[in-house]
């Protein structure tokens, strides 16, 4: 089912009742990538045709993933025992034995550091390569994407996959969209359920058409208008590609099926495990292969982990190991594993960017809690596809793993990699005034 909204549609067969779309002020800035990108780069230019973000929200612990200390003293290293990878010489924990056979299929990087150590201000760092302030705050690397590239189908050229926003309990992250680029560049923000239910927040439906009426494009394109006026400020030229997204959203079959993942089989959807994460990657999958050039899956909405109302992020302050034993790193591994054998097993991992990543670590120290807190010094992040060599290690830390020994990745270094990969190049950037002093990671593209 696809859900729009609170209102439940069919996802092939068009409306099931009578119904309208309804945009609120602000959907324009949501929907539309703003007219026809005059930097897109030409196809033979680009490694990656799609990218795949998963925005491991409240930051993972190094330590306990990807970067054991068998060897620390007993304060740092923690309960999980290291075990050997595909790769010779790499070693994970235990909590990923699905990850550690398939090291063949991605390069992995130690040496993570961020210049903030707080929720949110490090997100916006980690999605953006700059700090929240002195402003303005920068785009998401999303949104540098979305709007170097000539969107084919009937889809937004960015999504976000999860329940909002990411965000702690007092505010949300400021770099979550187009920044100095506009708000017409800001993500597109789908839903997706354990039970692989897909929601549309951005869209409203009212009673009082019938599939006919929504069909006649004049007509709403006469009912929206009123409400494109209150719109002040907004760029009104973007209203054209607003409608005809929405529109195509609810009455193109091909643009709804992509939202429908009783469209895969019982199996597909087993090996990612009936989870939000897992069947967010799921509907990442199908987003790549409807040509979407920028998904970020989001792990959660809020970073807390234990706190009412949130959504059990990666900010493991208190229950650290029984979290990551139990819930975090068994979903992790089966998602994320299963990501990159359906890619492969589908053609389309040569021409997809899959990232892994949070914001920052965890302190290799073990708190007076038995958690770990926030480490923004050292952390991690995964890499596979749009021909990057696979079966690596990228940086090192310490003996503690409380720094690198090797040079430092920054986020800037990331986005600006992640731009090349999609064809973005240095020229390119420079109109767009983005990622300014960014540079490619060496030794990865």
């Amino acid at each position: 089912m696809l859900h729009v909204g609170n209102f439940k549609s069919r996802t092939c067969a068009g409306l099931n009742r009578r119904s309208f779309l309804k945009l609120s002020t602000g959907l324009p800035l949501a929907f539309s990538a703003g007219g026809i990108p005059r930097l897109a780069q030409a196809a033979d230019e680009r490694k990656a045709k799609s990218v795949i973000l998963l925005w491991l929200w409240g930051a993972p612990s190094h330590l306990d993933l990807v970067d054991p200390k068998p060897q620390a003293p007993t304060e740092y290293r923690g309960p999980f025992c290291p075990i050997q990878t595909k790769t010779p010489g790499l070693q994970f924990t235990e909590l990923l034995p699905r990850l550690s056979q398939r090291t063949d299929q991605f390069t992995l990087i130690r040496s993570m550091v961020s210049s903030n150590g707080g929720h949110p201000g490090a997100g916006t760092v980690g999605l953006t390569g700059f700090e929240e302030s002195p402003g303005p705050v920068q785009p998401n690397f999303g949104s540098i994407i979305s709007k170097s590239q000539t969107q084919p189908g009937d889809l937004p050229p960015f999504f976000y996959v999860g329940r909002g926003i990411p965000r702690d309990l007092p505010r949300r992250i400021k770099g979550y969209g187009g920044g100095t680029l506009g708000p017409a560049h800001d993500p597109f923000l789908v839903n997706c359920t354990p039970l692989g239910e897909v929601e549309m927040p951005g869209l409203r439906l009212l009673d009082g058409l019938t599939p006919d009426r929504i069909n006649n494009r004049q007509d709403l394109l006469q009912r929206i208008d009123g409400t494109r006026r209150l719109a002040d400020g907004s760029d009104v030229a973007n209203w054209s590609r607003v409608y005809k997204t929405a529109y195509n959203l609810l009455t193109k079959p091909e643009a709804v099926k992509s939202f429908d993942l009783t469209e895969e089989s019982e199996s597909t959807r087993e090996q990612y495990g009936y989870t939000k994460f897992g069947q967010s990657c799921l509907l990442a999958r199908r987003l790549v292969q409807a040509e979407v050039p920028y998904i970020q899956v989001n792990w959660s909405e809020y970073v807390e982990a234990m706190s009412p109302g949130c959504d059990f992020g990666w900010d493991t302050h208190i229950y650290n190991f029984e979290l990551l034993q139990d819930r975090h790193g068994p979903v992790f591994d089966r998602a994320f594993s299963a990501l990159l054998d359906d890619l492969k097993q589908r053609g389309l991992l040569e021409t997809t960017l899959v990232l892994a990543m949070g914001e920052f670590g965890r302190t290799p120290k073990i708190n007076k809690r038995a958690a770990r807190d926030h480490w923004p010094r050292c952390y991690f992040s995964m890499w596979a596809g749009a021909g990057i060599e696979p079966g690596r290690v990228i940086g090192e830390s310490d003996r503690r793993g409380e720094d690198p020994v090797t040079e430092p990745i920054t986020p800037l270094m990331v986005g600006t990699t992640v731009a090349e990969l999609c064809g973005v190049t240095a020229q390119a950037r420079a109109e767009m005034q983005v990622l300014d002093g960014g540079k490619v990671i060496d030794g990865l593209v």
